[in-house]
This record gives structure tokens, sequence and C-alpha cells, in this order.
């Protein structure tokens, strides 16, 4: 299957870098690149990508309300965004994941990861930056934010669940964790389905948060 992606990024040199990066992937094309919002809500309506990359200071709108236009809450055929982006700051994080975003990726990441966000977003998969979700769970930990302290899982993990979690909860990406823990990719992910469903979470970030609030990055 050929993984369509659209681009909208108000700087002509990201955009064009993007689509190199992408386009030598044999499985990835790029349908379109726009400069601001308003062009990347109606080409994305248009063309239906698989995936949408989206910066969040665009003129027109923001990438954050374009994101929630294309798979906010209520919106009844969302379209996968994966927000990349040169602000980490955790109200942007924060927004576009509640916003519904695939994933969550500063913009000097590296090619690598650009192109693992594309394919975990279409495999319903949210990939994050290692080092925005590390700080994220430092906040988390020393605040107590997200879910209560108390929530359990509704059954308990298995141990190598857990192996799964902790390394999640570090920043891993899946295929880091799959090689450190000798497991295949697809078994990661079988893995951190099961405990998204034990825990009632969202996404791996809500996984890792849980893992740190736990103590389990302390056994």
């Amino acid at each position: 299957m050929t993984i369509r992606v659209l681009i909208a990024d108000d700087q002509e040199m990201v955009r064009v870098g993007f689509r190199m990066i992408l386009e030598v992937q044999p499985d990835i094309e790029v349908v379109a690149d726009v400069p601001d919002g308003i062009s990347a809500v109606r080409r994305a309506r248009e063309l239906r990508p698989d995936v949408c990359l989206m910066d969040i200071r665009m003129p027109g709108i923001d990438g954050l309300e374009v994101t929630k236009q294309l798979c906010g809450p209520g919106v009844t055929d969302p379209i996968k965004v994966v927000v990349v982006t040169t602000f980490d700051l955790d109200e942007y994080v924060h927004t576009a994941l509640g916003y519904g975003a695939s994933g969550f990726l500063l913009k000097d990441a590296g090619p690598a990861l650009l192109v693992e966000a594309v394919r975990a977003a279409v495999r319903g998969d949210a990939l994050i930056s290692p080092q925005i979700t590390v700080r994220m769970l430092e906040h988390f930990n020393k605040s107590g934010g997200g879910r209560p302290k108390s929530e359990d899982p509704s059954e308990p993990l298995t141990e190598r669940e857990m192996d799964v979690v902790r390394a999640a909860a570090r920043g891993l990406t899946n295929t880091e964790i799959g090689a450190e823990l000798f497991l295949s990719l697809s078994t990661v992910k079988t893995h951190l389905a099961s405990v998204q469903a034990k825990l009632g979470a969202r996404n791996r970030v809500e996984i890792a948060a849980w893992a740190w609030r736990s103590g389990l990055l302390n056994e």
C-alpha cells in the first residue's frame, strides 16, 4: 500500500526537505504541500491523504486548529495528523494530542523518525519525539497530573508488557524497544495495544505517564 502524505508548512525549504525525505521511500507518496492552514484544511478534505504533516505556526489558521478540524473530537471522518514543529511547548503538545494528533515531532528529530512517524500514524500508533516524551513524563511524575495515581489496569500487566512499558517510558521508539528486548516490531505493537486497552490510555504518552507514576522505572 502506498501511504499518501500532505505536507503543511509555511517555509518552502521545509516542505521541499520533507518531500525529498519521504519520496525516496518506496511506500510513501507526497500528494500535496501547502503553505498555510486554510489551504491545509481544503486540500486535505479534497485529497483525503493517509497522513498530514502539520506545522503549528502558519498563516490563516494555525496547525493546532487545522488538527482539530481534521481529526478532533466530533469529526466524523477524521484524517490522521502528525504535528512537526520547531516549538516543543508543553501546551502545544497537550493541545495537539487532545485534538487527536497521531504524533508530535520536532523538526530536528531527523529523517528516520519523520518516516517512522508517518508509518506509525497509518498503523494507528502515536509517535512522540523521545525528548518531548521524557520531559512530559518528568512533569507528570512531579506534578501528579493526568490520570489519578490510584487508577489500576483493568487486568494485571504481564511481565513482558511491563518490560515494554518501561522502555516506552524512557522515550524509546517501537523499533528501539524491539531491539532492546529482542522482540519483533509486531510483538512490541501487540504488547502496547494490550497495555493501552488495560489502562484505557489514548496513546503511548499516557501509557508511559502511568509507568512513571506507578514507580515502574524505579524497580
